[in-house]
């Protein structure tokens, strides 16, 4: 049995941050909401909780608190960001509006010699004072600390930024040690883990293998599973797993929906058929989906489409396997934190990411061995199982394939263009002309929790709209430097084609779509003069 962390999510962007650091220091930890009851708390037997950051105001009155029953388990508890504000106010202490808000790199001088912090540090100053370098990001900040606790850590614009009660193993930090920009913040949680929670580097793939065979032979018994594979990284990885643990129990159904990767379909068949002896059905199915998807542009309704489809297909394959009693899903745990699981109020963050379960008309059980991991250690595992690492480790590529990859209709020839690309289709393309565009709403998925529409500034607009002229080149930058045009071809920034970087930076973070054939044949329009 793996010693555990408990982490309550407070709904901060980075809270699955904090499980993987966790994990990364070999101590099992799982997400789960703030309002969980205080039985779950007094019933999850965790060595330690940790509180995560948040976006709302321990100031106001109704927002998140910790279960009572957190401080009264006896058990190390460390307060990240809100996750200390809500201690402290939790505890008998005071938290106000700052009139300063912190946003990004500070240095933090640690004071006394508490558990969490002896002996780490980034630099000493020339007065002796140990500091770390930490990423901030709050408004609110702890004025009067709770009765037991003392100072730990302070910075010009927050004189409390951590502080601890060693009694009660109870400490707070007003940073992030989470995330990569606090310097010493794995040594940190590293600290808590071990040292002050007393947990042992335990968690790691290999011996996961050992644990997760076990449970799938526990669970399926002399039961025959049937498996949904699809080529991407998840279902690979459970499909090797469940055939260790089971062999011939496995029969896996790989559907070509004629939307994969180039020439995906031949290695997906020579990998597990042929190398690993797992029994595959290969159905060609791209001429059903494509006729379904025809004349289709809402990227949500195409998801949707292809997912139906596959579950047509797919029943209709289980339909032939009456002896299959469960169904197999290589579910990671990000889908289900992203999915709402375990009782959090969530929102869908696309349709073929979330854990949707299964159609009532299947009748079968359901096998999720790998529901509980990461997408690294997930990758990690399916080393440890001998598959390639070329295939583990490959660009994720989404269950509706190059479907979403398109942008309006999907037609097979679209998809063609794609895989001939080169890059097995990672580009975004449109299908009327060649060149720049506006992704359509909803055609990427939501960013901080909504819909992201790109809102081009007036001047860029323009600017795109004058066939991306520059002054220093001449005439239109767009006709004369070809279909390969790239910023570093430019001598230096303020030599670039503008409009040409302010787009191809723009794809570059998925917010608009790049089809760079034929980039040279947009039409300069009446502004295409030289400035």
């Amino acid at each position: 049995m793996h010693a555990k962390i408990l982490i309550l999510d407070f709904g901060s962007q980075v809270t699955q941050l904090i499980a993987r650091r966790v994990r990364d220091a070999g101590v099992f930890s799982e997400v789960f909401p703030y309002d969980v009851d205080d039985d779950f708390v007094r019933n999850y037997g965790a060595a330690g909780v940790i509180l995560s950051g948040g976006p709302n105001s321990v100031t106001q009155g109704d927002t998140p608190r910790a279960p009572r029953a957190v401080f009264e388990l006896g058990v190390p508890v460390l307060g990240i960001c809100y996750g200390m504000q809500t201690m402290a106010e939790q505890l008998g202490g005071k938290v106000e509006n700052g009139h300063v808000r912190e946003f990004g790199y500070a240095e933090v001088r640690a004071h006394g010699h508490t558990a969490l912090f002896e002996g780490i540090s980034d630099f000493i100053t020339p007065e002796g004072h140990s500091m770390l370098k930490v990423w901030m990001s709050h408004g609110d900040k702890v004025n009067d600390m709770p009765p037991g606790f003392k100072l730990m850590a302070s910075t010009g614009n927050c004189p409390i930024a951590a502080m601890a009660d060693e009694e009660r193993h109870f400490y707070g930090v007003q940073f992030h040690p989470e995330v990569t920009h606090t310097v010493q913040g794995k040594a940190i949680l590293g600290r808590f883990v071990h040292d002050i929670c007393g947990c042992k580097s335990d968690w790691n793939m290999r011996d996961y293998i050992g644990e997760a065979v076990e449970s799938i032979r526990r669970q399926v018994g002399s039961d025959d599973v049937i498996l949904g594979l699809s080529g991407g990284v998840d279902s690979s990885v459970a499909a090797a797993l469940i055939h260790r643990a089971i062999g011939d129990q496995l029969t896996c159904v790989f559907v070509d929906h004629g939307l994969l990767r180039l020439n995906e379909g031949q290695m997906v068949m020579n990998m597990f058929e042929k190398n690993l002896g797992v029994k595959v059905i290969h159905v060609n199915a791209a001429e059903q989906f494509m006729g379904h998807l025809a004349g289709v542009t809402d990227p949500e309704a195409k998801r949707k489409i292809i997912g139906r489809e596959f579950v047509e297909v797919f029943q209709a394959e289980a339909g032939k396997l009456p002896s299959a009693k469960w169904l197999a899903q290589g579910t990671i745990y990000p889908d289900v934190i992203e999915s709402a699981g375990k009782g959090k109020k969530g929102h869908t963050i696309k349709s073929h990411h979330n854990v949707g379960g299964l159609p009532d008309t299947l009748n079968l059980k359901l096998l999720e061995p790998l529901r509980e991991l990461f997408k690294d250690e997930v990758r990690e595992l399916g080393v440890a199982l001998g598959l390639p690492h070329d295939m583990v480790y490959r660009h994720p590529f989404p269950g509706p394939g190059l479907g979403v990859r398109i942008l309006g209709e999907v037609k097979l020839h679209y998809a063609d263009l794609l895989r001939r690309r080169g890059r097995g289709g990672q580009e975004l393309v449109r299908q009327d002309q060649p060149g720049l565009r506006r992704v359509p709403p909803r055609e990427i998925g939501r960013r901080d929790g909504r819909w992201p529409h790109l809102r081009l500034r007036r001047g860029a607009a323009r600017r795109a709209d004058a066939g991306l002229h520059d002054g220093a080149l001449g005439p239109p930058a767009a006709r004369t430097a070809g279909p390969r045009v790239e910023p570093h071809h430019q001598r230096s920034a303020r030599h670039q084609p503008r409009g040409v970087r302010y787009f191809r930076q723009a794809a570059s973070d998925h917010r608009v779509g790049v089809s760079v054939v034929g980039l040279c044949s947009l039409p300069a329009g009446r502004h295409g003069a030289r400035r």
